[in-house]
């Protein structure tokens, strides 16, 4: 009888061991697709806490900034839009003191891309809703220094592209056939000097394929979103403005 015994008391033994130590095992895998449509009743309690918040971001968004007298618009005016001349314009004023604490220099001008502006300004109130409408990205500014033999590629590429893209006021150029005449900051181009060229961290990187931006002499990170710096340019202007002049000519 103990020899019985003591043979179910090893069998136990050797069991429990085999159930723990022995490795789990993947045996199946199930899926259920779940459809998100009307049918979907909503969750009262989910609701109500959710409602507060969802109030004060609806407040938030539709807080105005500021006024536009007009439609802006990147409706092209030979290489130039109204709303392509101030986001580069406002970018640079914004940027600029930044870069210039960081570096104790002044950029030389500011490019931007067409594409990226992914919204017109209405005429009327503009609220912080338009910011994040024509900016919908978490692009940031970052600062290029090109040589003078990328600036001419940058040149190039506005004459092959012929698309509005956003200019600086800092830049002017005119354009004949495939031939330009360049000044930047009030001065002739100079190809043997480096320039300074405020532009995204997206185009930076070819972008749009705007490759002449990709390794720059040097790179300078601003840490700054280029949609915060339109919302802070909008709360501070009372009424917006932009014009097309000469920072593109073609003739």
């Amino acid at each position: 009888m103990k020899y019985i015994f003591f043979i179910c008391i090893l069998f136990l033994a050797v069991s429990c061991n085999t159930v723990t130590t022995s490795p789990k095992k993947l045996t199946k895998i199930t899926a259920k697709n779940i459809a998100i449509d009307s049918t979907l009743m909503a969750d009262a309690k989910i609701d109500s806490m959710i409602a507060p918040y969802k109030e004060k971001l609806v407040n938030e968004m539709q807080r105005v900034l500021t006024k536009a007298p007009l439609d802006f618009t990147k409706k092209a005016i030979g290489m130039q839009s109204i709303l392509g001349n101030l986001m580069a314009d406002l970018c640079y004023e914004i940027a600029n003191p930044i870069y210039l604490e960081k570096t104790k220099q002044n950029i030389d001008f500011a490019m931007f891309n067409s594409g990226g502006l992914r919204a017109p300004i209405s005429t009327g109130n503009v609220t912080k809703e338009s910011a994040f409408k024509l900016m919908p990205f978490e692009n940031e500014f970052v600062v290029v220094e090109l040589s003078g033999e990328k600036i001419v590629e940058l040149v190039t590429y506005l004459i092959q592209n012929k698309t509005a893209h956003p200019l600086s006021k800092q830049m002017q150029l005119t354009i004949k056939n495939n031939a330009f005449e360049l000044s930047i900051g009030g001065k002739k181009f100079d190809q043997n000097k480096n320039y300074t060229v405020l532009t995204s961290d997206y185009l930076q990187t070819g972008g749009d394929r705007m490759n002449f931006f990709k390794n720059p002499i040097s790179l300078t990170k601003l840490n700054y979103k280029i949609r915060d710096a339109i919302i802070v340019y909008f709360e501070k202007e009372t009424e917006l403005k932009a014009v097309i002049d000469n920072r593109v000519i073609v003739q």
